[in-house]
This record gives C-alpha cells, sequence and structure tokens, in this order.
C-alpha cells in the first residue's frame, strides 16, 4: 500500500478511538470490524488497549500475520453478525468497512438484514455505556439513511459525526453509536467556525446535499455553480460575484 494510503487510514483509526471516548486510566478490549491488515490495530496496540480484528478477505488476514500484529484475528463475515459474547467489548471501531454491507453480493443477500445483524450482535457484544465509531464512505443519502436506521433499530442511539463538512478532500462521516446511556454526539472537526444550529442538523444537511445530486441540481446548472461557488466561499477561496450571466447557456458559434 502507499504511505499516502497508510497516512489516511492512521489518522481515521486515530480519530476513531477518540470518538470513543476511552477511559484513561484501564486498558480496554477494543473489536476492530473490517480490520484488513491490521494498521488500526496497531495504534490500538500503541495506544495500550487490546483488540480483536475481523475481517472477510482471507489475504488482508495474511498481510496482518505477516506484519506479526498484536491482535487476534477472526476471517468472518459480519454481515452474518458478531459471534462473540455478550458485553464482551469496551467499545468497537470500524474504518472504510461497514458500507460494504449495503451491497448485494449475491442473490441470498439482503443489506437491511445483513446491516440489522450486524448491528443487533455488535449491540449485544459490547458492554453497556460503551461506543461504536465506524468511519464510512456512504454511497448517497440512501445508503446513510439505511445504514443509522438498522443502527437505532437494533437499540443503538447517537448519530453521524461528520469531519470537515466544507472540504471535498478531508470530509468524513463517522457512525457514532452508543450502547446503553446516551452520551451528547462529540462535534466534527473543522466545525468551529460553524454556529452550533449548523452542527445540530449535520445529518438533514448531508441528506439534502445528497438530494440535490440526485434531484434539483443538475450538474453544471446555474443552482449546481451557485452551490459550488458557496461551497468555495466557505472553505475561504476567492470566488468571481454572482452576476445575471452566471451560469448561462452561451450561444453557439457559427
Amino acid at each position: 500500500r502507499s504511505s499516502r494510503v497508510v497516512e489516511i487510514q492512521s489518522q481515521m483509526s486515530e480519530r476513531a478511538v477518540e470518538l470513543l471516548g476511552l477511559p484513561e486510566d484501564r486498558p480496554c478490549l477494543l473489536l476492530d470490524v473490517g480490520c484488513g491488515s491490521g494498521l488500526s490495530g496497531d495504534y490500538i496496540s500503541e495506544e495500550g488497549h487490546y483488540w480483536i480484528g475481523m475481517d472477510i478477505s482471507p489475504a488482508m488476514l495474511d498481510v496482518a500475520m505477516e506484519r506479526e500484529v498484536e491482535g487476534d484475528l477472526l476471517l468472518a463475515d459480519v454481515g452474518h453478525g458478531i459471534p462473540f459474547r455478550a458485553g464482551m467489548f469496551d467499545g468497537c471501531i470500524s474504518i472504510s468497512a461497514v458500507q460494504w454491507l449495503c451491497n448485494a453480493d449475491k442473490k441470498s443477500h439482503s443489506p437491511p438484514k445483513r446491516l440489522y445483524r450486524f448491528f443487533s450482535t455488535l449491540y449485544t457484544a459490547l458492554a453497556r455505556g460503551s461506543r461504536a465509531v465506524l468511519q464510512l464512505y456512504p454511497e448517497n443519502s440512501e445508503q446513510l439513511e439505511l445504514i443509522t436506521a438498522q443502527a437505532m433499530r437494533a437499540g443503538f442511539t447517537g448519530g453521524m459525526v461528520v469531519d470537515y463538512p466544507n472540504s471535498a478532500k478531508a470530509k468524513k462521516f463517522f457512525l457514532c453509536l452508543f450502547v446503553g446511556a446516551s452520551g451528547m454526539l462529540p462535534k466534527g472537526l473543522g466545525t468551529e467556525c460553524a454556529d452550533e444550529e449548523t452542527h445540530q442538523a449535520k445529518f438533514t444537511n448531508e441528506r439534502t446535499r445528497f438530494k440535490n445530486i440526485k434531484g434539483k441540481s443538475v450538474k453544471k446548472s446555474r443552482d449546481w455553480i451557485l452551490e459550488k461557488k458557496e461551497r468555495r466561499r466557505r472553505q475561504g477561496k476567492e470566488v468571481r460575484a454572482d452576476t445575471k450571466y452566471t451560469g448561462r447557456k452561451r450561444r453557439p458559434h457559427f
């Protein structure tokens, strides 16, 4: 893997563990869903915690074995559920894995059922008062809603934490779930300049933005251009002022 990919993976693992809000006075046992070659696990080990990693890819787990990671590894499809006893884990992280449960790779696969099976068994395997932080790349608003709805159906509370919502490159989605006692949802990074209200409405904002892609703002339309310019302004970039000519079609030249 390129060092850039490794660096991004490490940053996301660090952020996910931070969002878990683990107690500082004792080591914890964490579950890493879609652990791959064990990069997230390395960070968990560095922080003095223990971990068990699950992954569907034998090749990735072989790489983790070669790297002699400190965690225990399990070859399994999380869409079949989390096969551990109740209350075993103090937290769960997952980097870029959960959105794959939205794909039906086989005829028998039903994404809602697989997601519900995953979340309901994960809920059971986590200790009361603990958290699961799942970083994911949703394809669209429907996926986000499906994943979140199945998590809530399984008993979790919480919601989406969005880091750097105004940046196309740095934007990251973390589904932050609570078991039992519901905590305050952590603030997303890069949202300090926004007021409280926008933070609270983060999840609905995401949904409407994705909806625009599907519905209202056709690419290269006036609305689409205005939205893009507005986004750039929020990122502090220099943007030309809007005029009545913005987004207007040019006449064909003969």
